[in-house]
């Protein structure tokens, strides 16, 4: 008998050996540019890079704005009106899907569309945790079927508030920090999005563009390694304005809108919902905040609660009110753009620093990062680019002291529609902490080559010549 039970011990032994033998893997340690998945993207690359051309001439501005305030409690849910039986709260595990309890502000995606010549961008903020993939593919075909703009042609954004709507994504760690996937509020977000930047087309008139920026170090620090890393400052501003009198200003900012804790359970913009009504309040008819390069940078505020949210928000709004009267407004601007589908690798979900996930089990635990781009933008003086991603304010760093240098602003938004964990500078990632262990998602080589691919974008744009059109 005795024998019997070692050879049962001894079989699960093995078995559980090689499960995790199969279950564990070592890192890829290649060097990104001897991958796959450089070399496919760096040909698009080159393409796009080929024939690529600016346009200059007089701007054209349009706005849209739409809630995506969900209404609580109903009998069922109804996408065409946003009622829902029940909306988790999307931002921290803690929460463990609870639905919300009720509305403390209003949510919002609004959009502003910039047209110069024939060539047209659309910039969209929303009052969400990330622009989900599914969201931004869904709006983004029924945009294209419309008019005659592609995926290219919009920057998706979100605020990055950790109170806003969830169950928009599936697999384990999505509804981990979402609750449970709920297709119809996908099918409700999607149809308020696209509404809003069609608004923002047929809105187009005759406008002006102006950027500007200032620094407000005492609103933000680095949460990754505190006094040892570099921290970006500066809050980013681009004013737009028709000529009838309607105006809009776009806010970009690096702190994380993580001032309100698990312990809230009602809707919320965060700081960005303060500092977006502060300025509808003081003489612009639209203000839109787009999360920065949110990566290891965290809020600096007063107060308990709200007043933490109302505090740097309304101080950050009063600063914009003040340096907006010396940005100097232009009717005539440089416009380009570059949009590139990145290809990724496998998962690199690490369960000890040199020990992954076999892949095949990171799909089936993480949510579809859906469809990959990269995007930079010359608006003027100013390229702005995008990332899939909480991207790293120090990264950015880099960036905007090169371009500098020739005489432009730069910035990077984070959550552009698609989502793929945290993109860090490459030295970090060995370090136990949650940006650079749960929540680097695809390896050694993704950081040093997402980095290096929005570098080159950046810099392409920023040579683009642009051809003539003042009439």
């Amino acid at each position: 008998m005795l024998r019997k039970i070692l050879k049962i011990i001894a079989i699960f032994i093995g078995l559980v050996f090689v499960f995790l033998f199969w279950a564990l893997q070592g890192l890829d340690y290649t060097p990104y540019f001897e991958s796959e998945y450089y070399k496919i993207t760096n040909s698009r690359f080159d393409s796009l890079a080929s024939s690529l051309n600016g346009s200059r001439g007089k701007v054209f501005v349009g706005f849209g704005k739409q809630s995506i305030t969900p209404t609580l409690n109903g009998d069922t849910d109804d996408p065409s009106s946003g009622k829902f039986v029940e909306i988790p709260l999307a931002g921290f595990g803690g929460r463990e899907g609870a639905p919300a309890t009720g509305i403390h502000d209003s949510l919002f995606v609004k959009c502003v569309a910039i047209k110069v010549n024939e060539k047209i961008i659309v910039f969209v903020g929303s009052d969400l945790l990330i622009m989900p993939p599914e969201v931004s593919a869904m709006s983004s075909e029924y945009i294209s079927k419309k008019y005659a703009l592609g995926r290219g042609d919009i920057f998706y954004s979100a605020t990055h508030t950790h109170s806003s709507v969830g169950a928009f994504s599936a697999g384990k760690v999505g509804e981990l920090f979402g609750g449970v996937y709920n297709p119809n509020v996908i099918e409700w977000l999607s149809g308020q999005v696209s509404k809003a930047i069609e608004m923002a087309l047929k809105n187009v008139k005759p406008g002006q563009i102006g950027i500007g920026n200032f620094h407000a170090r005492d609103f933000v620090n680095n949460r990754l390694v505190g006094e040892d890393g570099r921290v970006n400052t500066d809050f980013m501003i681009m004013m737009a304005s028709q000529d009838d009198g309607e105006k809009a200003v776009l806010g970009s900012f690096d702190a994380h809108a993580t001032t309100l804790g698990t312990w809230n359970m009602e809707t919320s913009a965060d700081y960005p919902g303060y500092w977006q009504r502060k300025l509808e309040e003081n003489g612009f008819d639209m203000a839109v905040f787009f999360a920065g390069s949110v990566g290891s940078h965290t809020y600096q505020s007063k107060g308990d609660r709200f007043d933490k949210s109302k505090y740097i928000g309304e101080a950050l709004a009063d600063s914009v009110v003040k340096y907006s009267q010396k940005i100097i407004m232009k009717d005539s601007i440089d416009l380009s753009s570059m949009t590139l589908k990145v290809e990724i690798p496998d998962f690199h979900i690490r369960v000890t620093d040199g020990l992954r996930l076999n892949p095949y089990i990171s799909k089936k635990l993480f949510p579809d990062v859906g469809e990959v781009f990269l995007q930079t933008a010359r608006i003027d003086s100013l390229i702005w680019a995008t990332a899939p991603s909480d991207f790293s304010g120090e990264t950015t760093l880099v960036y905007k002291n090169a371009m500098y240098k020739r005489g432009y602003k730069a910035m990077v938004t984070s959550f552009n529609g698609a989502y793929t964990g945290y993109i860090i500078p490459c030295k970090y990632y060995h370090l136990d902490a949650y940006e650079s262990r749960l929540m680097n998602w695809f390896g050694p080589g993704y950081n040093p080559f997402i980095n290096y691919m929005l570098g080159e974008m950046i810099d392409k744009v920023s040579e683009t010549q642009s051809s003539n059109n003042l009439k």
